[in-house]
């Protein structure tokens, strides 16, 4: 983020004005809350995405309150970096959009048109007075009829389509491990041991018990500890 100088600050009272050098200064704000949130990855296998996180933890919290992977529809999940409750918003709207196209279409909502939906929720909110960005980042892995897909969404709506993607405090590093490791065309577990080590080289401090991970295929998300997808995949 670039420096603001002092006769800026009237600029960021509100989303909807842009300072002398169009910059929106609340979306920049929004976006420091990603970069500093858990570190978060994505990769695209073989017929899977597989999505992988951090997570916080405290001595007498559970475990669950904190979790940053969630599933939008059986073959669509998502994973944050950033604030948990924006994130846990946008995971209900994006829950009843798939059900409503369910219901509606009478087949399950594809991965880029539930992207967009979210995509478009993040910008409506940089338009209005009397709200704020959402400050978290997700990343949208699913698997529809045209194969496996990842996207990227930022605060200001911004929607990219990635094959590996990571955000979050550790996202440079954990980039210079996605580059120099992936493959086309990987196995899942070669793509689950390619997020770890992301993940890891992201944030070396962190602990088994700190890592989620899953898996998610045309027959469902399956959702692992650190142990359980060395073991099982």
């Amino acid at each position: 983020m670039q420096p603001i100088p002092p006769n800026y600050m009237a600029y960021d009272r509100t989303i909807v004005v842009f300072s002398p050098d169009g910059r929106l200064l609340q979306v920049e704000y929004a976006r420091q809350a990603v970069k500093r949130g858990n570190t978060a990855v994505g990769v695209v296998v073989k017929d899977a995405v597989v999505l992988g996180a951090t997570k916080s933890s405290t001595p007498l919290g559970v475990d669950t309150t904190y979790k940053k992977i969630f599933a939008i529809d059986e073959h669509i999940g998502v994973v944050s970096s950033g604030l948990l409750a924006d994130a846990r918003d946008l995971v209900e709207m994006a829950r009843i959009k798939g059900q409503i196209n369910r219901i509606t279409y009478g087949e399950p909502i594809s991965v880029p048109t539930i992207t967009k939906y979210l995509a478009n929720q993040k910008h409506m909110v940089t338009q209005y007075a009397g709200v704020r960005p959402y400050g978290v980042g997700l990343l949208i892995g699913g698997v529809d009829e045209s194969g496996a897909k990842l996207y990227e969404t930022d605060p200001s709506g911004t929607m990219i389509e990635w094959k590996a993607q990571a955000i979050g405090k550790g996202a440079d590093k954990a980039k210079k491990t996605l580059k120099s490791g992936f493959k086309e065309g990987m196995l899942a577990k070669d793509g689950a041991n390619l997020v770890l080590k992301a993940l890891k080289a992201g944030e070396k401090d962190i602990g088994k018990e700190n890592i989620e991970l899953a898996v998610i295929t045309s027959d469902g998300i399956r959702m692992f500890s650190e142990k359980e997808a060395i073991k099982n995949l």
